[in-house]
């Protein structure tokens, strides 16, 4: 196990309100912060080395106050035909106890990586994160039966709630922000219990991944088959998890949201068997192959549910446009690559060799382990920079409300998930590199 003991905490602090520098400043974009705001800016086109390597050293999350046309989209469209599309009023749980209140409240733990391109946020609403809490465990006792009593501890230090809340701020009740904690609860149950720590394997990881697949995208057969393949979804944890988490979420989800889901899920499968291939040929991939690899592998099924979260819908073909495209995948690249950064010392305390970003710049390009590591943080750096330029070109040549709304949910959901990396000292603690 790695140390997971709280270092402590100098981070930049967060604007007043919270907001954050939604997009890099753009003459085209009145909306989006102006230089000198605070917003930190992208490189300029064509930098040189030394300016790269000055935006890895920089402590590169300091937040200003967004301009006065930024707080306008912050707060959602306005106009005739635009209310279904704003923030919708938050339905508040009861209050926590008070402890659980005082927990919740207490300072952000753990150091954010140094270098690290990254947005702080304020700390989740600590009313919804017990809430969510509570209800992710009895969902994951109760109505899956999704772990045995020695697993508890690792649930719970998984932080779910705190997860959640960061990541999907604009939910308008408890449960929208409960549709995306099942689906993430169900896809770390498939990992660990098929790919990773708890009896995973790569050694018929396709045949499994196949079977639980159905429990997302059904099957359809012939009614004398049709009762043993229902029946094959309660078999495992796995298979239980994805069965009720999509249930509950084709309760919200339109058809086309819920096709959505299904084909990034599809995607996250296609990425654990590329892996899964390479583990039983102990081969190390080239570089460029394994952002290949993570491009599939990784936390994209989660922001492209932001809208499904938030109560609307980005429609089909808006969320189908090449750049839209090219800007979710920034946004699930760069959020994996955060968690290949974070869980680095935990992977190289686990038995066997884990591929991630820095083992593998080190093997292929003869790096030593603090500067393959280091290299990595610029490789993270450079797809935020791309993702942020690429929204905000998104946002100026199509700027429909749902489109801006769900940008804004990909670069929270962004923030987020960096957040939990960053605080959650039960699972991850950094190398000491500096």
């Amino acid at each position: 196990m790695p140390d997971t003991r709280p270092s402590p905490l100098q981070p930049s602090q967060p604007a007043a309100d919270g907001a954050r520098p939604f997009l890099p400043s753009s003459p085209a974009l009145p909306f989006l912060p102006a230089p000198g705001t605070g917003a930190v800016a992208p490189p300029d086109d064509g930098p040189d080395d030394g300016v790269a390597a000055g935006h890895v050293r920089e402590d590169a999350a300091a937040v200003g106050r967004p301009s006065p046309g930024l707080e306008l989209i912050l707060r959602g469209p306005t106009g005739l035909g635009t209310a279904g599309l704003r923030l919708a009023p938050r339905e508040e749980p009861p209050a926590p106890a008070p402890e659980a209140a005082e927990e919740a409240g207490k300072p952000t733990a753990g150091n954010p990586i140094p270098g690290l391109y990254h947005h702080p946020v304020p700390e989740p609403d600590p009313v919804r994160v017990e809430e969510v809490s509570r209800r992710i465990k009895a969902w994951a006792l109760d109505e899956v039966e999704l772990y045995p009593e020695e697993w508890e501890d690792q649930f719970d230090g998984f932080s779910v709630g705190r997860y959640m809340v960061a990541c999907h701020p604009d939910a308008p009740t408890v449960d929208h922000l409960m549709l995306a904690a099942r689906l993430m609860v169900a896809e770390n149950a498939v990992d660990d219990c098929y790919c990773e720590d708890h009896g995973g394997s790569p050694i018929g990881l396709g045949g499994r991944l196949l079977l639980a697949h159905t429990a997302l995208d059904a099957l359809h057969t012939t009614p004398e088959y049709q009762p043993q393949w229902a029946r094959s979804l309660h078999s495992d944890a796995p298979r239980r998890s994805y069965r009720s988490a999509m249930e509950y979420l084709l309760q919200e989800a339109s058809p086309s949201q819920a096709d959505r889901f299904r084909h990034d899920m599809a995607r996250l499968h296609m990425g654990y068997l590329a892996e899964a291939a390479w583990a039983q040929a102990d081969h190390v991939p080239e570089v460029w192959e394994y952002l290949a690899m993570r491009q599939f592998n990784n936390f994209r099924p989660c922001p492209t549910i932001t809208d499904t979260v938030g109560g609307y819908e980005l429609p089909a073909d808006l969320h189908a446009r090449p750049d839209m495209q090219r800007v979710i995948a920034l946004a699930g690249n760069a959020s994996t690559i955060v968690n290949d950064l974070y869980s680095y010392t935990k992977e190289l305390a686990s038995p066997g060799r884990h591929l991630n970003l820095p083992v593998v710049i080190a093997e292929r390009e003869g790096l030593s382990e603090r500067d393959a590591y280091l290299k990595a943080v610029e490789v993270h750096n450079g797809l935020m920079h791309d993702f942020e330029a690429e929204a905000a070109a998104v946002a100026a040549a199509c700027p429909v409300p749902s489109v801006l709304r769900f940008l804004r949910g990909v670069a929270v959901w962004v923030d987020g998930n960096h957040y939990w990396h960053q605080t959650n000292t039960y699972r991850y603690s950094l190398p000491d590199f500096w």
